[in-house]
């Protein structure tokens, strides 16, 4: 039984990062705009932690950059492929990039996502909404007119909006009840994360994923530790002969954290991710946007997803933040905003469905431990190369910079 009901301008489902990319943006033009986050704080391990050169560049726009920097964090200034002989292939070299932060920054992304909070905060048109999530669409004249919700306390209601933004990942309770269906493409692997200590001496710049023998494992370096992804075979159940048999696969492509893979006390150490590359054939309906993974669930490949994200959230903000002060945003506003992100999405999707074809099926299948000699051969001919895959993953084929409504003066970052 509804118990309460509310009215805003626009509520987010989702406090990720293209809800809280997209929440800031909003209240920094004025509008009343409300994001809900089902947990209780962002304290959640094994999302993606990578930030990439055009979101660095957003937070320098939105006075956050030297705030964000201050945060612990690992710069990686290229990723590739390993080869048969042990030699990586270097696929994206991001110092290529003319940009001011030529890397992709790697920080756990509760810090990301508070450093996002605490300014969406100061916004007097933004509310945060956490141990709150949405249960399902209101919908009113053919359209839908918000939200209801239920807290962890047992409570529920009402959130009546002008605009309802899906930013709720790629399993969207608000897609599912628009009825938007997306196109799903072959994905043949699913990845198991963890965690493994990690030591001072143990720096590098560059993403070393190993194959070996139908095992693919990617160390990425945070502070303190590394959370890796060990990618297997679609379907396969990795867990099912217990956590001493899952130790003896990762020392087996990771050999160098055999004198640690004991921290993996027990499955529940291990998170499997169910991987999807898909998207949205209409991103809205009269009343309701997604975005994010709501809209394009994305490969791991090149941790990309956040960035996209991000862009859409961007987007979204730039196309929709006047709509919305004048009063509730048409479809054809709505659509807008899939017209801007549809090629840059599906282009990046189409790299990375290249990469599953020509890369990782094959390591997947056993019949290769590394990328096709010809594309070996053609990237050490051509070193320049790398710069185009760095173009596409760590910029976009349009990148989103922040409108001028929601510029800032860079912000100090605290001292000590």
């Amino acid at each position: 039984m509804v118990e309460m009901t509310e009215r805003t301008t626009c509520v987010v489902i989702g406090g990720g990062p293209a809800g809280m990319v997209t929440g800031l943006l909003l209240a920094r033009a004025g509008v009343e705009v409300t994001v809900l986050e089902k947990h209780a704080d962002f304290l959640r391990d094994f999302r993606g932690d990578t930030v990439h050169p055009s979101t660095l560049t957003l937070l320098d726009e939105l006075g956050l950059g030297e705030k964000f920097h201050a945060l612990p964090h690992s710069e990686l200034h290229s990723a590739g492929f390993p080869q048969e002989n042990g030699e990586m292939m270097k696929l994206a070299d991001f110092t290529r990039l003319k940009v001011a932060h030529p890397y992709i920054a790697m920080v756990p992304q509760w810090d990301f996502l508070d450093l996002l909070a605490e300014s969406a905060r100061k916004e007097p048109t933004f509310v945060q909404r956490m141990e709150t999530e949405c249960t399902g669409l209101v919908r009113e004249h053919g359209r839908v007119a918000g939200i209801t919700y239920r807290t962890s306390a047992g409570e529920t209601g009402e959130i009546r909006a002008d605009l309802v933004i899906a930013a709720d990942g790629r399993w969207s309770l608000a897609r599912r009840e628009a009825g938007l269906v997306p196109r799903e493409y072959d994905c043949p692997f699913d990845v198991w994360w963890f965690r493994l200590s990690r030591r001072e001496s143990e720096e590098g710049a560059m993403l070393l994923p190993k194959m070996r023998d139908r095992r693919f494992a990617v160390p990425l370096p945070r502070p303190g530790f590394f959370q890796i992804a060990y990618l297997s075979p679609k379907g396969a159940d990795l867990g099912a002969k217990g956590i001493e048999d899952f130790r003896h696969n990762v020392t087996q492509i990771l050999p160098e954290f055999a004198d640690r893979v004991h921290e993996l006390e027990s499955m529940d150490d291990v998170k499997m991710l169910d991987v999807r590359l898909n998207l949205l054939r209409k991103w809205h309906v009269d009343g309701l946007l997604c975005i994010g993974d709501a809209a394009h669930a994305m490969s791991p490949i090149g941790g990309v997803g956040i960035n996209l994200a991000v862009q859409d959230a961007v987007a979204a903000a730039t196309l929709l933040a006047e709509p919305l002060l004048r009063g509730r945003p048409s479809e054809a506003d709505l659509a807008k905003v899939r017209a801007r992100r549809l090629a840059p999405t599906m282009l990046v999707q189409g790299l990375q469905r290249l990469l599953h074809r020509t890369v990782m099926r094959a390591v997947m299948a056993g019949r290769r431990n590394g990328p096709p000699a010809p594309m070996i051969k053609l990237f050490a001919r051509f070193p320049r190369l790398s710069y185009f895959p760095a173009r596409l993953l760590g910029l976009g084929l349009r990148p989103e910079h922040a409108p001028a409504f929601a510029r800032r003066p860079m912000e100090p970052a605290a001292r000590g």
